[in-house]
């Protein structure tokens, strides 16, 4: 029989006690993390949510609490009252914020046992990802998760307060609404009431963030849950949480002004760290012809040299009729990197292959010259041109990539961040932010041969670029902003469309009719008719920019019950079937192949 907890209250937390709280009399209450008996005297590492602490059980001062101790085993529940006092000389713990003290325990309780759990929960431990999902409350025991968690709660804490003392309104918006298929695929609720008709979770709050502004309210903030169902990878999940802001009468400077103040009380309140504002800004134009990415790491250089105006009349054929045919022959310097092995090289092409490019060329810079399959294409003020447009040095490794704009760029690019981190030069204490502006208003679909929206449809174009609208729209810009992280891409927002005008030639150049955009966006077209003033906003992955802070490499690490990469969650077993009553209510057959589960 355990023990109960009768009279007994807790006094203090076990992380908090420091050499200032000896000689006090204290109440504890915890998980025990272990149990190690020395002869006689008993220790046992206390744990909750701030820490551990060792208590001490002598059975010369209290037999019935040192046969107690002689009980318990890892994760059992125990509540102990004690003295605080000085470890002896030569055991204080440096390791422990309460290495310097530890409780002579006088009375201690059992409150419930436990079963030896299917894992240590200790942060050394190292358990496989889908064991700790399917245990994730005792997952959510150990100290490193919680506190990922603890950061998480901390960024919200500080995002709500910096908010409010800037005359943000925290308004909820609805989470049954309706499907506007923009994007990736909804989650759908079917109607029970109206048989037939489906809600659908929201992709992000935009049309009512919007309608908040139409009503006057100025300044909305809330922090939202979004549902998208895509496929998933390290910083997705079906479920996910925004930072979601929308300003009235603002242009994007104002925005991302408001925004960096934001972000900086985070990280000097999360983490002690000064941001330096104003953050460095860069547009979408020569993000791709540095960096070949929309989100660059600027921890560090490997930036992409476009060669090719200078290999255009070259005889090595690949990189001349790419030139010829209007691609870009690209290439960056490994500084040392002459020295990767060929498995390496054949790794790299691999590598840029996943992004489309047909190959990776390269080139080691030996002290005799070009070592490689492409130097004899090559006439000398070619390989002089190259050498110093790369900046290229003896024991310099170069490669090149030759293919339409648009790989060569990503390709390149991904293989800069790839490199970047294999060869340690992304710091993780190293935070350099950019906003990324001026995106493309509108893209071509080759496939449905119409214009798609970049960012969405009810994104406002630069005003110097409204009369490309009706001469050359893929000229056009939109007045569209990104903040990067060390290469994330952690908010995104834009200054919306406030003119009916503008928005009805905006779904015309998107091939959206006006049957189909009433059908859609009914409510906030007829909205802007009533004095929409000029808004605009943001929204901030909380998950990434979280799991950032935390310096960890999933956002699953930093959400309390997160789902697998195949959407499911392996502590309840969700999604799960239904019963066949539960449909019949909502009007719902499943084929025969969905019962099986096919």
């Amino acid at each position: 029989m355990n023990d109960q907890l009768g009279s007994w209250k807790r006094t203090h937390y076990c992380g908090d006690l420091k050499a200032g709280n000896i000689g006090e009399q204290v109440c504890l209450m915890g998980w025990v993390q272990r149990r190690r008996d020395h002869g006689g005297l008993i220790f046992i590492d206390l744990r909750d949510r701030t820490g551990i602490v060792q208590l001490a059980l002598d059975p010369d001062r209290d037999p019935e609490a040192h046969a107690k101790a002689d009980q318990v085993r890892s994760e059992w529940v125990v509540a102990a009252i004690g003295r605080v006092s000085p470890r002896p000389e030569g055991m204080v713990n440096p390791k422990l914020k309460t290495g310097e003290v530890e409780i002579e325990v006088s009375e201690l309780r059992i409150l419930n046992q436990a079963e030896t759990p299917p894992f240590m929960l200790d942060e050394y431990t190292d358990v496989a990802e889908n064991l700790r999902l399917k245990y994730r409350y005792l997952d959510l025991r150990r100290p490193a998760v919680q506190e990922c968690l603890i950061m998480r709660h901390k960024v919200t804490r500080t995002v709500r307060s910096y908010l409010d003392e800037n005359g943000f309104l925290d308004i909820e918006t609805p989470v049954l609404t309706k499907s506007t298929p923009e994007g990736a695929r909804d989650y759908l609720v079917p109607s029970r009431v109206n048989q037939g008709t489906f809600y659908a979770l929201p992709q992000s709050p935009q049309i009512f963030k919007q309608l908040l502004m139409v009503s006057g309210f100025d300044r909305y903030a809330q922090i939202v849950k979004c549902f998208r169902d895509e496929d998933l990878r390290a910083d997705r999940q079906p479920e996910f949480t925004q930072i979601d802001c929308e300003m009235s009468f603002v242009d994007r400077d104002d925005v991302i002004a408001m925004m960096e103040g934001m972000i900086a009380r985070v990280f000097r309140e999360a983490l002690g760290v000064e941001v330096k504002l104003p953050m460095a800004r860069m547009t979408y134009a020569e993000a791709l012809d540095r960096f070949g990415v929309d989100n660059p790491d600027l921890r560090f250089g490997l930036e992409l040299v476009d060669l090719t105006d200078i290999v255009r009349e070259c005889d090595f054929k690949v990189f001349a009729d790419v030139a010829a045919g209007g691609g870009l022959v690209k290439a960056i310097n490994v500084k040392g990197g002459a020295t990767f092995s060929r498995k390496d090289l054949d790794d790299l092409t691999g590598f840029v292959g996943i992004y489309g490019a047909k190959g990776l060329a390269w080139v080691k810079i030996n002290a005799d010259g070009w070592q490689s399959p492409i130097a004899k294409f090559f006439k000398d003020e070619e390989l002089k041109a190259i050498e110093q447009a790369l900046g290229a040095e003896t024991g310099d490794l170069l490669l090149f990539v030759a293919d339409k704009a648009s790989i060569a760029n990503e390709a390149l690019g991904r293989l800069r961040q790839h490199l970047g981190h294999k060869l340690g030069m992304a710091k993780k204490d190293d935070y350099r932010f950019v906003w990324i502006t001026d995106f493309p208003l509108l893209e071509w679909d080759e496939e449905e041969k119409r214009h798609v929206a970049v960012h969405h449809p009810f994104t406002a174009p630069m005003d110097e670029d409204i009369p490309l609208l009706d001469s050359d729209p893929g000229k056009a810009r939109a007045k569209a902003y990104d903040l990067v992280l060390n290469g994330s891409e952690i908010g995104g927002g834009s200054i919306r469309i406030h003119d009916q005008a503008i928005q009805a030639k905006m779904f015309e150049l998107l091939g959206i009719g006006e049957e189909e955009a009433r059908a859609k966006f009914g409510f906030l077209l007829d909205a802007l008719k009533y004095g929409a003033p000029p808004h605009g906003g943001i929204a901030f992955g909380l998950d990434r920019l979280t799991m950032l802070l935390a310096g960890t490499d999933s956002i699953r690490d930093v959400i309390a019950f997160p789902k697998t990469q195949k959407a499911t969650c392996l502590l309840s077993e969700a999604p799960s079937p239904v019963d066949e009553k539960q449909l019949r209510e909502l009007g719902i057959r499943l084929s025969s192949r969905a019962r099986k589960g096919d």
